[in-house]
């Protein structure tokens, strides 16, 4: 059964969600995700610690954890390189949230932590099996990844599906292939009969 949700989650606010007082660069405060009645997917909302504690919103989070305030980071990235980015992979994979890329999204996801890129924090348990929370450290966009439990003997199957999403053949080489496909090696040919002799 496919988790049709919204598992991105944007970026860290810039304001508390209970002062609206903005956060300093280096700031310690507490994230939390909620349950959105409305998408049926979640909400992220970010607030400062001392406001966390004295809040009388009585939705329960479905995910809380402690990190730091950094103003959002926004990289450009050429056209081209950002195709084979694993991080930009997985961001399209995930928004597409189609059920057949769960286990490419959960090694991309294991992948960009440790290049130290994303880092877990959270894992929460449902029916279906376990989401894992990871936070981009510079920008503080979510992704909730469901781990697919991948039997061992399917991860290097996985991992070359991975490789090829990001190291795609160029076209050239693909029509290349297919050319080649199509010609008959002649040592293969079985040769035609001799004329009979007069």
């Amino acid at each position: 059964m496919s988790l049709k949700e919204p598992w991105s989650i944007k970026s860290r606010a810039k304001t508390c969600a209970v002062t609206d007082e903005p956060f300093e660069p280096g700031q310690k405060i507490r994230a939390a995700i909620f349950p959105d009645p409305e998408s049926s997917g979640y909400l992220r909302k970010d607030f400062a610690l001392d406001a966390w504690e004295k809040r009388e919103d009585e939705d329960k989070p479905f995910s809380v954890w402690t990190t730091t305030y950094h103003p959002p980071v926004i990289e450009e990235k050429p056209e081209d390189v950002m195709e084979d980015d694993p991080e930009t992979l997985l961001a399209k994979l995930v928004e597409e949230d189609e059920e057949h890329t769960e286990n490419v999204r959960y090694i991309l996801a294991v992948m960009l932590e440790r290049q130290k890129l994303l880092r877990e924090t959270d894992t929460q348990e449902i029916p279906s099996g376990i989401l894992r929370v990871y936070e981009q450290r510079k920008t503080g966009d979510v992704y909730i990844i469901k781990d697919p439990q991948i039997p061992l003997s399917d991860v290097d199957k996985v991992q070359e599906e991975v490789r090829e999403l990001l190291e795609p053949m160029p076209k050239e080489e693909k029509e290349e292939e297919v050319d080649q496909a199509d010609q008959t090696d002649p040592a293969d040919e079985t040769p035609a009969p001799a004329p009979p002799s007069p």
